[in-house]
């Protein structure tokens, strides 16, 4: 945990009002000792650098002329906002950032009052702003609704509709545009481009542009002079109506290596910061990097294949193939549904589209894979990381729910691969397959992970699982990548292991046959369960009226919050000693109910897991 000294600035501010007892001039001085205590501290722990640094003299201003949190600011996107969380009662927390128990990387009205609005998404912040400031009007309150954007946020259509339904209104709200070129990579799109080549410069494009919106303009000015960004913060704040004043940043600004490589610096894990960040030992390759690079030896053999990406190059291990088909390669920005109706296009025009896209950011673009896609029944492949639970990012990034809402769509085929090496059959499974198909994984390191050595793989017959281990009276049938985690617990109560590999359409064949052999289905999912792989399991039983008892785990109806990914899966009850126990009160209930029922249930049968039932204990497994 990285100290302040008794002596500076900062320890005097633990809060806004404190801040704004201090006069100008102390301000340059606070914003170097803020810079130099994030650095240190973000530089012992890990977590978002780059964004943060590029905004201390923003926070700054904005706290000292405004009186936060009555008047509501909203940050967007959040992980720009650690000097916001420095300053607003944090700082002494900030060593415990994206760990369990400490504080959120982004933004949470639970964590802070000066916490306006959530955000972990992005391009919500002009939304947000807006609605709080009818708010304001509707209820006579004499609030002032200030929403931050940047880092790539603008290129949303979410905040597009939001300055024009703003600007048609005429409300008053203010809009602090913080253009730093960047999103986590560099920024795209035809506004950026003309905000960095003209907008810094003082031309008249951008004005031009949001005055057509309804806005009044002001700027550019230099994010990090303090003497220029006070005064014309306090001048736009006196004005009514709708307002946005272009604020201009480097993002990783006082720290050479990260103004010099932003993307590098954008999301750290812990470094010296006077060496830098070094490369690491080679690591087990992840899920990410498996799909990377089963992309770039696809594409030398298929000249259709075209990747989208929403702004995620480097998170969804699209480095290489941008480098060596930048032609085929398309970053679209932060706009979800444009890259999901844009891959429809070309997938109707020939292509074979493969949209790289997170669990959690394909949520903003359902209606576009229904309407454009499915029920044109277009060959898009939807590449799925983050399927699961993320760990550090906590609730607003675990993709828990693309299993249930993926399986309902008509026409879609839905697969999860239990390993590395069944991640490339089923990604190539999908590109043969000539219509909409995705392929869901995690954040994690790939079990079984192929080399470069080995040849691409052939398609796998579609809706087709596999026995993997012989067991009696209980069976696992997992969907992904806790296969192993299955395997555990089978080896403990000598229970048969599946793998499911299909969601839709299911292997009806293999689960008739193991419904036949065994007392109890145990299925497993990193998804919720409400609507997902085991409530699918358990619709097709019953359809076929099979009573044979299913247990569906997987994760709960609350969210799950920032911690790693072995803690996440603990707390979902989807480790060993999780499973293990669920299923032994599981069998408890259906025993107990069998004996009044005078049907006994044949686990009795089972010596082993009766054996382990009276032996082990929830604890002994852990």
């Amino acid at each position: 945990m990285t100290t302040v000294s008794p002596l500076s600035l900062l320890a005097q501010v633990n809060d806004p009002v404190q801040l704004r007892a201090l006069p100008d001039t102390a301000l340059p001085k606070l914003a170097d000792e803020l810079r130099a205590f994030m650095l240190t501290q973000v530089a012992a722990t890990g977590g978002h650098l780059a964004s943060g640094l590029g905004t201390v003299e923003l926070a700054i201003a904005l706290h000292h002329s405004f009186d936060t949190p009555r008047d509501p600011l909203i940050w967007d996107v959040g992980h720009q906002a650690y000097p916001h969380k420095i300053l607003t009662g944090r700082r002494d927390e900030l060593h415990g950032i994206r760990k369990r128990p400490g504080i959120s990387g982004f933004l949470r009205r639970d964590e802070s009052p000066y916490d306006a609005f959530g955000a972990g998404h992005s391009s919500t912040s002009i939304s947000a702003a807006l609605g709080m400031a009818v708010a304001a009007r509707t209820l006579g309150q004499p609030v002032q609704a200030v929403a931050v954007i940047g880092d790539g946020a603008l290129t949303a259509g979410l905040a597009f509709e939001a300055l024009d339904h703003a600007g048609g209104m005429g409300e008053d709200l203010l809009v602090i545009l913080n253009d730093n070129g960047m999103s986590i990579s560099e920024n795209v799109g035809a506004l950026s481009q003309r905000l960095t080549t003209q907008g810094r410069t003082g031309a008249d494009d951008a004005a031009s542009f949001f005055r057509a919106l309804g806005f009044e303009y002001s700027g550019p000015i230099d994010g990090h002079d303090l003497t220029a960004l006070l005064p014309a913060i306090r001048a736009i704040k006196e004005k009514r109506g709708p307002r946005l004043l272009h604020v201009v940043t480097c993002k990783g600004k006082g720290y050479d290596l990260a103004e010099a490589e932003p993307i590098k610096y954008h999301g750290v894990t812990p470094f010296d910061p006077v060496q830098g960040l070094a490369a690491g030992k080679p690591a087990a390759p992840t899920y990410t990097q498996v799909f990377g690079d089963w992309l770039c030896e696809m594409a030398e053999q298929d000249p259709r294949l075209v990747v989208i990406t929403p702004a995620m190059r480097e998170g969804s291990g699209l480095v290489q193939f941008a480098k060596r088909f930048p032609d085929r390669y398309h970053d679209v920005g932060i706009a979800e549904q444009h890259a999901v109706t844009f891959a429809a296009g070309l997938a109707a025009s020939g292509l074979r589209p493969v949209v790289a896209i997170y669990s959690t950011f394909l949520q903003r673009a359902f209606d576009q894979l229904v309407h454009d896609v499915c029920l044109q029944q277009l060959p898009v492949t939807f590449a799925i990381d983050r399927g699961g639970l993320v760990g550090p990012d906590g609730a607003t990034h675990n993709g828990g729910l693309d299993l249930s809402f993926l399986r309902c769509v008509p026409g879609m085929t839905v697969m999860t691969p239990s390993s590395g090496n069944s991640l490339r059959a089923m990604l190539r499974t999908a590109l043969d397959l000539g219509t909409p198909c995705a392929v869901r994984y995690p954040r994690t390191v790939a079990t079984g992970a192929p080399t470069q050595s080995l040849p691409l793989p052939r398609a796998l017959p579609i809706g087709r699982g596999e026995l993997q281990r012989r067991g009696s009276g209980i069976a696992l049938m997992v969907f992904g990548t806790l296969i192993e985690t299955a395997h555990e617990v089978a080896d403990i109560i000598d229970a048969s292991v599946v793998d499911m590999r299909f969601v839709k359409p299911l292997d009806e064949t293999l689960i008739l046959e193991i419904a036949s052999q065994h007392d109890v289905l145990v299925t497993i999912e990193e998804n919720v369960v409400a609507g997902g792989a085991g409530s699918a399991v358990a619709e097709f039983l019953a359809a076929r009226g099979h009573d044979t008892p299913v247990l569906s785990l997987g994760l709960p109806d609350r969210p799950i919050e920032h911690g790693t990914r072995d803690q996440c899966l603990q707390e979902a009850g989807l480790d060993v000693p999780g499973i293990f126990d669920a299923v032994a009160r599981h069998c408890a209930v259906i025993a107990e109910q069998r004996e009044r029922s005078r049907k006994p249930l044949r686990l009795r049968d089972n010596a082993m897991f009766n054996g382990v039932m009276r032996l082990l204990t929830r604890s002994q497994l852990g």
